[in-house]
């Protein structure tokens, strides 16, 4: 029987879910790592039985299982040729809070905030605090013993597990938790693997010769940060190998073991009572690195709950990316580096007291040269900026990129300044310009070289560099791997860091916990080489990929796929905010994340063989649940952009394959609704009518659940022909020319009326010229040919219009941003594509700035009190902003405005139509948005900007959603 057959078997046996094709496996051959490796399988498990029929079936195939939660590890712990085990889908409950020991019990792919939102009304929390913390799951923070910021304040995940439930390599369910010595000795008595675990550890830590070897060559116990190998330097702690009271729990060694040693399946945490409420952040700003290490020592005197750095490169990376951009307000000037230090109390007086004490001990030192306070939201933007630091880092154009392989090394505090003058020296000695961010306070810096490694002398590089710098660690008596783990790529160096001794007694345990090597192996004990199964071959020919969308500014198409470094910002849930990603909130399949599409993309550009190396079916599918929001543009730190990635996609994938008649009718809708509306009547009894609908629907396609769009009885250019727009005063405040887009010209006309009324009543004249369609359609379905053409007449038709003083305004998000989206990657004449975009607005933007300017007055609206909803357009949050919404629609004195936290509504156009997207089209609405709108009581107005948008909301919800637009113009006295 084939592997393949075998597999199958498999399949059938499980409750859950075995997929071998090439899409699965593509997806699967990364993590956050420099490492690729395609696995034999990726499996979504729903019980412990399918689990113990995995083992069972990779002990007797002599295969391997590779446990993975979210997939953000960045020592490639996740990367293995055995079956990938997927536990973040089906492993996710809460499933007991003890409050009186502050416990809680939990599946591994629970989410670590989504745990301590759960445990918030306990007055509870779980410490340990990752940059991944919105995606990451409990299991792989066991796994790989977590920290983050919070650590100098709530340990690591080590110190916090109480008991884990196991199932071992012979497929025995075992709890590992604190034991007596008595109770120790009994369970080392058992004649089972568990027994075989005891006897082992107890006869391989019980000398003293073992210990002294121990405390001689693991890691200063003063770091708290250590991954090194298997911690039996906490161990050698307990009461069973010395005089303490402390007792034993094999917990400690299963923590940091990358799932080498045994299958998690349930974790019991030791919990903290949520931190203090009050908070003020000192972020020192220094003007070298060297100033603000050596601030470290001293400002850890107080009494911090975090202490975090960002160098100059991170800082930098923050100003090209749109969300970060509004979370670097604070900085002052350009400095090399920033020391973010919090302190909390529960008193308002005590922390401001606090604060005070660290100011002035900072300004003392005199290293920094500006030390701004910062409190509450500008807090929570600071540490946001941090937290995507490692995305950032992704965003490097080019293929030099900063690479993980020494960026989790950790010192005794004492030691870092030194440390960090060494590394520095060694550096030079490379001709490198590393990068520094991370957690200053806990001894560790993230320090990564800049490397190519799709050279190979850049890859010598990475072996030597990490070499020498495991040397230099060992000088310190350091931690190479603080929080990030050993994985593949400093797995090589636990010899050299522990000693050749304590190597074999790890290995020795391994053996026991794991004889036929099938937990995740190459991790930790007989390590794969570090050089080798890297994402990207060395010295290889690059592929050369032609497009017809402009990929310049990232060097191509391929490389804007490279930019996804696998940190998983996509796998965020709706309760965290943003809109990245709609598909994946909505199914958790791995495959529908901005990752997963960027990482099959780069996969099949790089190793397809076909002339269209577009043209595979896997990538189809791995596409089709995008609803090209935008969001990845704006939200990823990496700032992939996937709706682009796929427009090109269905483009030559098309090419190939021809253009499906559906495709082309969403595609010419324009053409189709100019024809309708000659007689408008007929074509709204045909698009409401049941039985016509009906069939319409079917022969199209369209979910029947669906509601057609009904065309306007006159289009807005008509309406403009008699327009009285030159009733305007010749002082008029300024000339505007306002896009007739496609959907407000035939579709929402008297959103456009309201529009032109309320311009002109504001006293700004209004024009309006014959103009070509915006091409949103033909971009949303891969016709990239038409939308350039389309791209092409327009810029020169507003090529000569446009100005600063002269600017294009637009009603319908989709439409107007395209000018500055993807007008900048369709036209020829890109410097007028250019200076067309620099004076393109959203119209809620261009009455915002007018705002500002007192030109607009709120003695102008009306006094009545209103209470609004408002729910932003995703174009509008990626490339926009939807505070320009909020604020227009706050400008009358008695409006009540909120935010509807809502993501994307799931319509995105034509993709809510379709049926076999309607579900998912549905279950996105019914994340925030629709909840939001029931919830309101019905004298609410809900107000959104996009016409997919109200359509999905009427869909969704039965309520009729305004145009900000239309809510003020009836607003004017």
């Amino acid at each position: 029987m084939d592997i393949h057959s075998k597999l199958n078997v498999l399949n059938s046996q499980l409750t859950g879910e075995l997929h071998f094709d090439s899409l699965m496996r593509t997806i699967y051959a990364t993590d956050a790592s420099v490492y690729r490796t395609l696995p034999l399988a990726v499996a979504f498990p729903k019980n412990e039985n399918d689990i113990k029929r995995l083992i069972d079936f990779a002990r007797t195939h002599k295969t391997s299982l590779i446990p993975r939660t979210a997939g953000t590890s960045l020592a490639g712990q996740c990367v293995g040729h055995g079956i990938v085990v997927d536990v973040s889908k089906h492993f996710t409950k809460i499933l007991d809070v003890n409050e009186s020991q502050q416990t809680v019990r939990v599946q591994p792919g629970v989410i670590r905030d989504e745990l301590n939102n759960f445990l918030k009304p306990f007055g509870l929390f779980f410490g340990p605090n990752t940059s991944t913390s919105n995606r990451c799951m409990i299991g792989g923070m066991v796994g790989n013993n977590s920290s983050g910021t919070t650590s100098i304040q709530y340990g690591v995940t080590r110190d916090k597990v109480v008991e884990l439930q196991t199932i071992l390599s012979d497929g025995t369910s075992v709890a590992f938790g604190e034991l007596t010595p008595d109770a120790f000795k009994i369970k080392a008595e058992l004649q089972t693997l568990e027994g075989d675990i005891y006897r082992t550890i107890y006869s391989e830590l019980s000398s003293e010769t073992a210990q002294q070897q121990i405390k001689s060559e693991f890691p200063n116990p003063e770091i708290h940060r250590r991954n090194t190998g298997y911690a039996i330097d906490e161990l050698i702690k307990s009461e069973v190998f010395s005089a303490s009271t402390e007792k034993i729990n094999v917990c400690k060694l299963l923590a940091g073991s990358e799932g080498t040693l045994a299958f998690t399946t349930e974790i019991t945490l030791k919990l903290d009572l949520l931190p203090p409420s009050e908070s003020i952040m000192v972020a020192a700003h220094f003007k070298s690195v060297s100033d603000c290490l050596q601030s470290v020592q001293t400002v850890m005197k107080h009494d911090l709950h975090t202490c975090e750095m960002m160098d100059k490169t991170i800082l930098d990376l923050t100003k090209h990316n749109k969300t970060q951009q509004e979370n670097r307000q604070f900085i002052q000037g350009d400095p090399e580096a920033i020391l973010m230090c919090e302190v909390r109390s529960h008193s308002s007086d005590e922390v401001k007291q606090k604060a005070n004490l660290l100011h002035n001990t900072i300004k003392a030192q005199g290293l920094s040269y500006a030390n701004p306070l910062l409190h509450d939201d500008t807090i929570t933007k600071a540490v946001e900026l941090r937290k995507a630091g490692l995305g950032l880092l992704g965003n490097m154009i080019g293929d030099k990129k900063t690479v993980a392989c020494i960026e989790d090394t950790a010192v005794a505090l004492p030691d870092l300044a030194n440390y960090i003058e060494d590394f520095t020296a060694l550096m030079k000695t490379y001709n490198q310009n590393a990068v520094y961010y991370a957690h200053a306070g806990a001894g560790e810096l993230h320090l990564r070289p800049i490397l190519n490694l799709k050279q190979k002398e850049d890859v010598v590089l990475f072996r030597q560099i990490t070499t020498d710098v495991a040397k230099l660690v060992k000088k310190y008596k350091g931690s190479i791997s603080g929080e990030h783990g050993d994985g593949i790529v400093r797995a090589e160096f636990i010899p050299l860091m522990i000693g050749d001794a304590n190597y074999k007694i790890l290995k020795r345990i391994k053996a026991v916990f794991d004889a036929d090597n099938i937990f995740n192996p190459g991790k930790i004990v007989d390590a794969f080489p570090m050089d080798e199964n890297l994402r990207y071959e060395a010295d290889r020919v690059e592929p050369k990929v032609d497009t017809l969308l402009d990929f310049s500014k990232s060097q191509g198409i391929l490389r804007e796929a490279e930019k996804c470094n696998g940190s998983g910002d996509c796998r965020k849930l709706p309760e965290f905010g943003g809109t990245m990603c709609p598909s994946y909130r909505a199914t958790k399949n791995e495959k529908d994340t901005t990752r997963a599409r960027a990482n099959a993309l780069r996969e099949f550009l790089t190793h397809s063989e076909k002339a269209n190396k577009f043209n595979h079916k896997e990538l189809k599918a791995v596409f089709d649940l995008c609803l090209s929001c935008k969001a990845c543009a704006s939200e990823c730190p990496s700032s992939v952009d996937v709706a682009s990635l796929k427009a090109e996609f269905q483009y030559q994938y098309q090419q190939a394959n021809g253009v499906a008649l559906r495709t082309k009718l969403f595609a010419y809708n324009n053409k189709l609704n100019t024809i309708g509306s000659r007689f408008p009547r007929l074509t709204n009894f045909v698009f409401s009518n049941r039985f016509s609908s009906g069939i319409l629907k079917s022969s199209l396609g369209v979910a029947q659940k669906r509601s057609l769009p009904l065309i306007s009885n006159k289009s807005l250019s008509k309406y403009y022909l008699n327009f009285e727009n030159q009733s305007i005063k010749n002082n008029h405040i300024k000339t505007v020319y306002l896009f007739n887009d496609e959907f407000t010209n035939l579709l929402d006309t008297t959103i456009g009326i309201d529009a032109l009324q309320l311009l002109t009543q504001l006293n700004y004249k209004v024009k309006m010229i014959n103009h070509e369609e915006s091409g949103r359609a033909f971009l949303s379905k891969g016709l990239l040919k038409q939308a350039k053409q389309l791209a092409n007449k327009n810029v020169s038709i507003f090529k000569d219009l446009i100005s600063d003083e002269t600017p294009l305004i637009g009603i319908e998000p989709s439409a107007i941003l395209t000018f500055k989206d993807e007008y900048l990657k369709l036209a020829d004449d890109l410097p007028s594509a250019e200076h067309i975009a620099k004076h393109t607005f959203l119209i809620e933007e261009f009455l915002q700035k007018e705002i500002q300017l007192g030109h607009i007055k709120a003695s102008q609206f009306t006094n009545e009190a209103k209470t609004i909803k408002f729910h932003g357009h995703c174009h509008q949050k990626a490339l926009a902003n939807q505070w320009s919404s909020f604020e227009l629609l706050n400008l009358p004195e008695n409006y009540k405005v909120t935010i509807i936290p809502s993501g994307c509504c799931g319509m995105a156009g034509s993709f809510g139509y379709e049926k076999e997207h309607y579900k998912v089209s549905m279950q996105i609405g019914e994340q925030t948005l629709f909840p939001a709108i029931r919830k309101s009581n019905k004298d609410v107005i809900i107000a959104a900007n996009g016409t997919s948008c109200r359509h999905q909301i009427k869909d969704g919800t039965q309520r009729e959603a305004l145009h900000p637009i239309s809510i003020i113009r009836h607003a004017l006295k």
